[in-house]
């Protein structure tokens, strides 16, 4: 049986070179007669597991000194709560930015903890473009500014930093954490669900500037303080230990692809091939600004919508799965994170020309 391309929004492709070296480590990893997944998170296999991973990240990212590593479970939706929890403190003010779904319902978990002051947003033009910094009305006392660098329902992406008065910049980097170099020391916090660029859902990434973590909300679950985990090694509670080890395995799948430098060039490639696909034709559309548009994930219409069926049928026919659009958008959406090969998206390209030509 032959892979398919898989372009799901999440959880996403694995890199078929990690999965193939899982699959040799399966029974016995290394010679300890078990599998991963069968370890004690405290035993020395695992923690040597744990401090490579964590290794391997810092150099991927160039990760400060000064910021904290955390390894954690309950995905981007409980960061939504853990963000205000740790970082309000007694300020109980923060600035948010909405530009799509997911900024949203960080703004809604936010309402909760405190004030939420929304110093842009783009809902009014359907989320279709990310707002300029000269647009965005940043206070002077929020405790922090949250953001979504990349929205995978709209594929809106920010094409900068936004700049901040004083507070620290927190960002939900689900669906881009390296998928390109970023400068982490510009940010206060990162978090990211591992199910995009990093690995299978069930791991949260945390990167968190030190002297932001220490001071939490009263009544706040010993499993919400990020000091917690950071003064236990993320390893408070059982981690998810085997999507840590997979995600030990991307990184280093990374390193030997020669880093985020070389994995921007590929997924640069990858987006302009196929948003030249969309607007060089009459058949396809892009709703999105294109100073805005996503590399992650693409999403277009047909103009004739009725025939979307028949398009996802065909597509499954030649091996392009799950392209089918969010629910609340509609269309289609190709998803070409870190482990969709260049292939995949000349093969989606393909199928495209091909679809049209029978279908106009």
């Amino acid at each position: 049986m032959s892979r398919a391309y898989n372009f799901s929004a999440g959880p996403a492709m694995l890199p078929e070179p990690v999965l193939r070296r899982a699959q040799e480590e399966l029974m016995d990893w290394h010679g300890s007669g078990m599998c991963v997944a069968e370890m004690s998170h405290r035993g020395k296999e695992f923690m040597a597991i744990a401090a490579q991973a964590e290794a391997d990240l810092r150099e991927l990212l160039a990760i400060p000194s000064n910021y904290r590593v955390l390894f954690l479970q309950g995905g981007a939706s409980s960061q939504f709560a853990m963000v205000p929890m740790n970082l309000m403190r007694d300020i109980g003010r923060a600035d948010y930015l909405n530009t799509g779904s997911w900024s949203k319902k960080a703004i809604a978990e936010g309402h909760r903890y405190g004030a939420v002051h929304i110093a842009a947003s783009t809902q009014s033009e359907r989320f279709t473009r990310a707002p300029a910094q000269h647009e965005l009305d940043l206070s002077t006392t929020a405790a922090y500014v949250h953001y979504t660098p990349n929205e995978t329902i709209e594929g809106v992406e920010f094409p900068y930093v936004p700049e901040t008065v004083a507070a620290p910049l927190v960002a939900d980097m689900s669906s881009t954490l390296l998928s390109r170099p970023i400068a982490v020391s510009r940010y206060g916090l990162i978090y990211a669900g591992a199910q995009k660029n990093i690995g299978p859902a069930g791991l949260t990434i945390v990167i968190v500037r030190e002297d932001l973590i220490g001071v939490t909300m009263v009544g706040t679950p010993t499993m919400f303080d990020y000091r917690v985990h950071a003064e236990s090694g993320s390893m408070y509670n059982t981690p998810p230990t085997y999507a840590w080890y997979l995600a030990g395995l991307v990184f280093q799948w990374l390193k030997d692809l020669g880093g985020l430098a070389a994995m921007a060039e590929i997924n640069r490639r990858k987006a302009e091939r196929l948003y030249a696909a969309i607007d060089n034709s009459d058949f396809y559309a892009n709703p999105v600004e294109p100073s805005s548009r996503s590399w992650m994930n693409v999403p277009f219409t047909l103009a004739d919508p009725s025939r979307d069926e028949a398009f996802l049928a065909g597509a499954r026919e030649q091996g392009l799965l799950t392209l089918k659009g969010h629910r609340s958008v509609g269309g289609m959406r190709a998803s070409i994170y870190n482990a969709m090969p260049e292939s995949g998206v000349a093969a989606l390209v393909e199928y495209m020309a091909e679809f049209e030509r029978t279908q106009a």
